[in-house]
């Protein structure tokens, strides 16, 4: 009997270590990139309960560890066995995780004619179109195999293989981060399996309660280009964009959504997200 009880406790202690253990993957793996969002990535709550953050990024470029974590980030990243990657929530958080840190590796890591880029347009497609843009570019290692942000997004995160398996989320897009004032914040933690529901309901709530990314004036709805740009993925998760925003929107934001008979984008603001683009910075 003692050794039944002793074999029981032992499978619940290895049970439990092992969970923990893939809860921690991406923490582990995005160790770097923590770093550098932990000490240069602010936060301010709005009213509301809005949201909005800011890159400090030349700060980031005049410290003089920032060079080394991105090395050292990258390096990680080519070296992982996406085998090991365990389910969903890891799975997911993940390549929010690696989108994120490439599209600030990619700023902090190339500046044309030495100076900060004012957009990420600034790299190419729209201003030069005989250039890849920054989202096309198949440059990012992970796992000895060479990715374009547009992959990992488009491909992975909200691509048929994840449908398939159930798991493409919508509200990924207000986690992804394309460094820009007009995308949903980044938020200056590392995404793992623990945190991932929490944040993606968090993200997409404060995101609605964000003028950025909603407002409604008398019956007329007006949100986020995403919803232009995206209008399959919110209707496959939800009927349609606006069924998508009352799921997700705080009550008293779902029932004034609810009254609106139109719906108008808002312009997606292209300008680079640090603290100077932002008036709740300046």
């Amino acid at each position: 009997m003692r050794f039944y009880h002793l074999s029981v406790l032992l499978i619940i202690l290895l049970t439990t270590f092992a969970g923990f253990a893939r809860a921690e993957t991406n923490k582990e793996v995005y160790g770097p990139y923590g770093e550098l969002i932990g000490a240069f990535l602010i936060e301010k709550d709005l009213p509301d309960d809005g949201l909005v953050s800011a890159f400090d990024y030349a700060a980031a470029i005049d410290h003089d560890r920032t060079r080394q974590r991105l090395t050292e980030q990258r390096e990680a990243l080519a070296e992982f066995d996406l085998s090991t990657l365990d389910g969903r929530d890891e799975s997911i958080a993940f390549w929010i995780n690696a989108y994120n840190f490439f599209m600030l590796d990619q700023i902090l890591s190339e500046q044309p004619d030495g100076k900060l880029v004012s957009s990420v347009w600034d790299y190419g497609g729209r201003v030069n179109p005989f250039q890849d843009n920054v989202f096309e570019r198949e440059k990012f290692d992970i796992g000895g195999e060479e990715y374009s942000l547009d992959q990992m997004e488009k491909e992975i995160l909200l691509g048929d293989d994840y449908a398939d398996r159930g798991w493409k989320d919508a509200r990924v897009h207000f986690a992804v981060n394309c460094a820009s004032v007009g995308c949903p914040p980044l938020r200056d933690v590392v995404y793992t399996a623990d945190n991932l529901e929490d944040l993606l309901a968090e993200n997409t709530r404060r995101a609605f309660n964000t003028d950025y990314h909603l407002k409604v004036e008398g019956d007329t709805l007006h949100v986020t280009e995403l919803f232009k740009w995206y209008e399959e993925d919110f209707a496959e998760a939800a009927g349609s964009g606006k069924a998508f925003i009352e799921e997700w929107a705080d009550p008293s934001v779902a029932d004034r959504v609810a009254d609106t008979s139109s719906m108008e984008f808002i312009d997606y603001d292209w300008a680079l997200n640090r603290p100077a683009s932002f008036p709740e910075f300046r």
